[in-house]
């Protein structure tokens, strides 16, 4: 049973999401982003434990970068997730033909043409820029889209997300039993599957090279692209200069089909996650840094994989090994 103290936190919280959902139609976006990453450029101002595991994670990651460039993406980092506030209350009610208006697809063919053939199509991606903007950017463009997402804490705030991703038709498959039977028969229909596996969390994974470091990395993704043996595109949001969203798609990654499935699940994991550094290296900024995505650490004799360029092919295909 919740304390006191954390349940009027969670009232608090989804009493202010609601609060600046209801508000957002009276408000153009820009003035959403502006006045949601001002409260969270002040927030920075407070001493928190996210706060300082951010500041330890920058360094990790960017260990030769000087201290003031450091404390200037910390900064840019909490604008950014503001910013990410005030456009999912603006996502909650724009029309489709505004979100596309403001949004520049780069590669959909590269995602599109999967389901041209017939069949769903796997998209990857990380907390990178706004990502809820990529699930209904795709929903928006006529994109049958399926996400797969743990719950939120909160029941209501769940439900609150559950209703944004499904405005256009999106569909949330929640992370846990029956999920993976959820998404596999939604490919096998037709859909685009979505995952983000930028995070580690509590699921069947693998440790695999990020920033140098081993991350443990959930491989739902990969088992279910090598078992349906479909491509696997990555895509990432990201938020220009002038406001709108680029939202990038790659060429696919071929699933591997060996004949060791625990090692090829591994191996295309460790090369999307690849793909995902470096989308965060290009963006710093538009990333999570707050998030424990170091927390577990290899024991004694436990392998950790890394990606390492596909062999020269017609299109792309994954190729990895092992560090140890």
């Amino acid at each position: 049973m919740a304390s006191p103290l954390r349940a009027l936190r969670d009232d608090l919280g989804y009493l202010g999401i609601r609060a600046l959902l209801g508000g957002s139609r009276a408000l153009p976006l820009a003035a959403l982003r502006a006045l949601t990453r001002a409260a969270a450029r002040a927030a920075l101002a407070f001493p928190g434990r996210d706060r300082g595991r951010a500041r330890q994670h920058i360094a990790m990651a960017f260990p030769d970068r000087p201290e003031v460039w450091r404390r200037a993406l910390l900064g840019a980092c909490a604008g950014h997730l503001g910013a990410v506030l005030g456009e999912v209350a603006w996502l909650w009610s724009a029309p489709a033909a505004a979100i596309l208006a403001r949004t520049e697809f780069v590669g959909l063919e590269h995602l599109t043409g999967a389901l041209a053939a017939e069949r769903g199509a796997i998209v990857v991606t990380g907390h990178c820029g706004n990502w809820e903007w990529l699930n209904l950017g795709l929903g928006a463009s006529g994109v049958p889209l399926t996400v797969a997402a743990r719950q939120v804490y909160d029941p209501r705030l769940d439900e609150v997300a559950r209703r944004l991703r499904g405005r256009f038709g999106g569909e949330t498959a929640l992370r846990g039993k029956g999920a993976g039977a959820k998404l596999l028969h939604a490919l096998r229909h037709g859909r685009v599957i979505g995952l983000l596996i930028d995070q580690d969390i509590e699921a069947p994974g693998a440790f695999v090279e990020f920033f140098g470091r081993p991350a443990w990395t959930p491989t739902g993704a990969a088992l279910l692209a090598v078992r349906s043996q479909c491509p696997v595109v990555t895509g990432f949001a990201v938020r220009r200069g002038d406001g709108t969203m680029r939202l990038e798609f790659d060429p696919p990654v071929a699933p591997p089909a060996g004949e060791d499935l625990d090692a090829d699940v591994a191996r295309l994991t460790a090369a999307l996650t690849a793909r995902i550094e470096r989308q965060v290296r290009a963006h710093p900024e538009q990333w999570v840094w707050m998030h424990k995505r170091w927390r577990h650490q290899p024991g004694n004799g436990e392998t950790v994989w890394r990606d390492a360029p596909p062999a020269p092919a017609p299109g792309a295909s994954p190729a990895g090994g092992r560090l140890g």
